[in-house]
């Protein structure tokens, strides 16, 4: 599906690295099954792999390559039918706490499928599917899957309790945790794409030392440290990323005006396109990073995260607006591409809950080139909570 078809030197570097972490388990535990933390295991696959790494985006994969969407996972072997949580509702709960046990799972469902196909519109992706690293005794194996939207119409098999309700379709089986909102699938990991040993060391600190002074020794033969300290070697790579800010997808009160913002085309006035829209830029973003934007007449680059760029500029009263450099090329990607809305369809919030995201993150590389990437419901709100 994927591992099988990257080369294998890579195959090689992505075993090899897991190998060297799980060495070091015996820093967190002393069980004989190799301990792998899950940012760690995307980090290793995204390097490996050359991979993109999607875990900032909340989105429902962590890493894209070519055209493929991979939600990576970590976990223990057991008995190979380890249910595992594959996505969380809890902005959701409103939409379906006062529903039946039918109605809810297939109100969950719905949103499951809308967060898969959201990811894969986003960032151009074409399938996805799972990377798991599943944790036995001594080894790790790696196991692949299609990530397969939830069969609605086949859904059966539907049993209730007090805090759980099961559910499976013709593909796999699930279980939503009522008192989390969170979504598991079960995941049947018999078959593996590879296996191997992990030597865990005794005493991994020791190890580190030793490596750390003998790294430390070279340092000191290639590099004079007579007028220098490790500050100004300057040794670890610089911050890609200057600052990140985030805005709201709506107007005040959570509420996407008909007039205004994404909806910026029903104005009234002058005939107007109806991809014309912008991105509202509160005014207490101005207040708090003056400088995050150039001036209204300097345009810019925002880059986007399917790895396009399209060139943008802060316009209109108070810089109150984030509009691409032609106001049509925004509203397209936006409003048809991504939230798949019809010629004259006005945007609401309910809209944007059903996709879990009502905010977008903006991340400044320098100042003529920014990076935008959707975010999560609230994302705005709990952001400015700093500074209110």
């Amino acid at each position: 599906m994927f591992f099988d078809l990257q080369t294998t030197n890579q195959q090689n570097e992505y075993v090899n690295l897991l190998k060297l972490i799980g060495a070091l388990s015996n820093l967190f535990s002393e069980s004989a099954i190799p301990y792998l933390h899950y940012r760690v295991a995307e980090r290793l696959f995204c390097k490996a792999f050359d991979a993109e790494d999607l875990s900032r985006s909340d989105v429902s994969a962590d890493a894209k390559k070519g055209l493929i969407g991979i939600g990576l996972k970590t976990f223990l072997a057991n008995n190979n039918k380890s249910l595992q949580k594959i996505a969380e509702f809890n902005n959701d709960r409103p939409q379906y706490k006062d529903l039946n046990s039918f109605d809810k799972i297939k109100k969950i469902a719905e949103l499951r499928n809308s967060r898969i196909e959201f990811t894969e519109s986003v960032h151009g992706i074409n399938n996805s599917i799972y990377h798991c690293i599943i944790r036995g005794k001594g080894i790790f194996s790696v196991f692949e899957e299609p990530m397969h939207l939830i069969d609605i119409g086949n859904i059966k098999n539907i049993k209730a309790k007090s805090t759980s309700i099961s559910f499976n379709d013709d593909k796999s089986e699930y279980s939503f945790s009522l008192s989390k909102s969170t979504l598991f699938k079960r995941f049947n990991t018999q078959k593996v794409l590879n296996e191997f040993d992990v030597d865990i060391l005794n005493d991994p600190i020791e190890q580190l030392q030793d490596c750390f002074l003998k790294r430390i020794n070279v340092l000191k033969k290639d590099i004079s440290l007579e007028h220098s300290s490790l500050n100004e070697l300057n040794l670890s790579k610089k911050e890609r990323i200057k600052r990140t800010i985030f805005l709201p997808l709506y107007g005040s009160k959570q509420k996407v005006y008909e007039r205004s913002g994404l909806n910026q085309w029903n104005a009234k006035g002058r005939p107007r396109h109806p991809n014309e829209v912008y991105i509202p830029v509160p005014i207490i973003i101005h207040k708090y990073f003056p400088d995050f934007f150039p001036d209204r007449e300097t345009p810019f680059s925002l880059k986007l995260p399917n790895g396009k760029t399209m060139k943008s500029k802060i316009c209109q009263e108070n810089g109150k607006a984030l509009m691409s450099y032609s106001n049509r090329e925004l509203g397209d990607w936006i409003l048809r591409d991504i939230l798949k809305l019809k010629v004259w369809e006005l945007l609401t919030y309910d809209k944007l809950k059903i996709f879990g995201i009502d905010s977008v993150r903006i991340d400044k590389i320098s100042d003529l080139e920014f990076e935008i990437n959707f975010s999560e419901n609230n994302s705005f709100e709990n952001f400015i909570q700093q500074f209110s």
